[in-house]
C-alpha cells in the first residue's frame, strides 16, 4: 500500500484510514483499466470535499470580513476556489505523484491536469473531514488555499471584473465614469472580432480586443488598471 507519511508530514495532518486515503488519488479513468479494484473513484469524497470547502469559505468571510455584504462575499467566493486556484495548492502539496490513472491520462499529463489536481484536492478535503472533523478540515483550507493569497485578493479587490474595478476607481479617483467606444470590428458575422478603447476624462487608457463587445472591454479595463494602479 502507499506511504503516505511524506504527505502527512507536509499538512500535519494523519489520516487514521488508509483506505479512505487511498481513494482520495483513484481517478476514475484508472478504474477502466483494473476493474477488480476494489475501491471506487474520487468523484463521491471530491462532491463532498466541494461542499466542505464552500462552507468553510462562507464561514471564514463572514468572520473575518464583516464590512463586505452578500454580494462581496459571493464574487470573493468564486475567485478563491475555482479550480485553477485548487490545482496550484494541490500540486504545491504534491498530490499529482499519488494519483492513480489510466495508461491514457498518464500519457496525457494526467497529474499535471488543472481538473484531476482541483477534485483531488477537494476529495483531501473530504476525507480530512471524515477522519478528522470540520475543525481540522478548516484549519486546513485556511492555512493552504487561504494563507495571504485571500487577504490580497480582497485589498485588491481583484474578485471583481476588470470593468467594475475600474468603474470604482474611476469614481474615487477621476469622479467620473470610464466612457467606452468600439473603435474596430473585423471577421464574419458569426465571428466577429471587436477592439474597444477606454477614456477616462478624455484620456485613453487602454484598448483590448476580443471575440465580444464585452469581452474587449474587460481587457481594455485591465489594461487601464495596469496603468492607474500602483504595483
Amino acid at each position: 500500500m502507499t506511504s503516505f507519511l511524506p504527505l502527512f508530514e507536509r499538512i500535519h495532518i494523519t489520516i487514521s484510514d488508509e483506505t479512505l486515503m487511498q481513494n482520495v488519488f483513484i481517478h476514475r479513468s484508472y478504474l477502466n483499466e483494473h476493474r477488480a479494484n476494489q475501491l471506487p473513484s474520487n468523484e463521491k469524497l471530491e462532491f463532498l470535499g466541494d461542499s466542505v470547502l464552500s462552507l468553510v469559505t462562507s464561514i471564514y468571510l463572514y468572520k473575518n470580513y464583516p464590512a463586505l455584504v452578500e454580494g462581496e462575499y459571493t464574487d470573493i467566493k468564486a475567485s478563491i476556489v475555482r479550480m485553477e486556484s485548487l490545482a496550484e495548492v494541490s500540486g504545491a502539496l504534491g498530490l499529482g505523484t499519488y494519483l492513480m490513472l489510466s495508461k491514457g491520462e498518464e500519457s496525457n499529463k494526467g497529474r499535471e491536469n488543472t481538473n484531476i489536481l482541483a477534485d483531488c484536492f477537494e476529495a483531501l478535503i473530504a476525507v480530512i473531514f471524515l477522519d478528522k472533523g470540520f475543525d481540522t478540515a478548516y484549519d486546513f483550507v485556511v492555512k493552504h488555499l487561504f494563507g495571504t493569497k485571500l487577504d490580497h485578493i480582497v485589498k485588491n479587490k481583484l474578485y471583481l471584473s476588470p470593468k467594475s474595478h475600474l468603474q470604482e476607481v474611476a469614481q474615487e479617483m477621476f469622479h467620473v465614469l470610464p466612457q467606452y467606444a468600439i473603435v474596430n470590428e473585423e471577421g464574419p458575422e458569426h465571428s466577429k472580432v471587436f477592439t474597444v478603447s477606454i477614456a477616462i476624462k478624455d484620456t485613453e487608457y487602454g484598448i483590448g480586443t476580443g471575440k465580444s463587445k464585452k469581452q474587449a472591454e474587460e481587457a481594455a479595463a485591465r489594461i487601464a488598471l495596469e496603468k492607474i494602479l500602483p504595483e
